[in-house]
C-alpha cells in the first residue's frame, strides 16, 4: 500500500511538473512575434489610409482598453473613450504624413496568452496644414491573444525628459 501512495504522489508531481512547464516553448515564437509585429504597425499605420477597421482591429474593444500619452491631459480608459478622437483623425484637418518603428523588442508570457513590446516611434502628421511630429518617442505596451487574434491592452508613450530638457 506504501508503494502505491509513492506512486501516485510521484505522478501527481510529475503531472504537476509537466503542466507548469513553460508552455512558450510550444507555440511558433517567430510566427507569433511576426502576428504581434503586424498588430503594432497597424495600430500607427492604418492613419496613412485613415483605415479605422485597421485601427479597431488592433485593439481591445472592452473597458480595459488603456493608452498613456505624453501629456496627464491625452490618457484614454477603454474603446469607447477612444472612439470619441475618431472625428478627429477622419476629418480632412488630420493627416498623417510617415512613421517609423524601429529597436522593437517583444517578449512573451509563459501561458503565451500575453505579450509585451517595447520600441522607439516616429509618427509624423500635419494638423491644419501645420507639420508635427512625436520623434524618438519611447513606446510600450501590451497584448493579449483574444480569440486566437493578438490585441493591444495597453500602451504607454514617453519622451526621455534628458531628451525634452536638452530641447527647451
Amino acid at each position: 500500500m506504501d508503494h502505491h501512495i509513492k506512486l501516485i504522489i510521484l505522478f501527481a508531481l510529475l503531472l504537476t511538473t509537466l503542466s507548469c512547464s513553460n508552455v512558450t516553448q510550444m507555440i511558433d515564437i517567430e510566427k507569433e512575434k511576426a502576428d504581434i509585429e503586424k498588430v503594432i504597425d497597424a495600430s500607427i499605420g492604418w492613419a496613412m489610409t485613415k483605415n479605422l477597421d485597421l485601427l479597431y482591429s488592433s485593439v481591445a474593444q472592452d473597458s480595459s482598453f488603456f493608452i498613456y500619452h505624453p501629456d496627464s491631459k491625452s490618457t484614454i480608459v477603454g474603446f469607447e473613450a477612444f472612439t470619441k478622437l475618431a472625428p478627429f483623425w477622419m476629418s480632412p484637418d488630420f493627416k498623417a504624413t510617415h512613421y517609423k518603428i524601429w529597436d522593437l523588442r517583444i517578449n512573451f508570457s509563459r501561458s503565451g496568452a500575453v505579450a509585451w513590446y517595447s520600441c522607439m516611434l516616429e509618427d509624423c502628421a500635419e494638423i491644419k496644414g501645420t507639420p508635427g511630429c512625436w520623434e524618438d518617442t519611447r513606446w510600450t505596451g501590451v497584448l493579449e491573444k483574444r480569440k486566437g487574434k493578438w490585441v493591444i491592452v495597453q500602451m504607454h508613450f514617453s519622451f526621455a525628459a534628458d531628451k525634452v530638457v536638452a530641447e527647451k
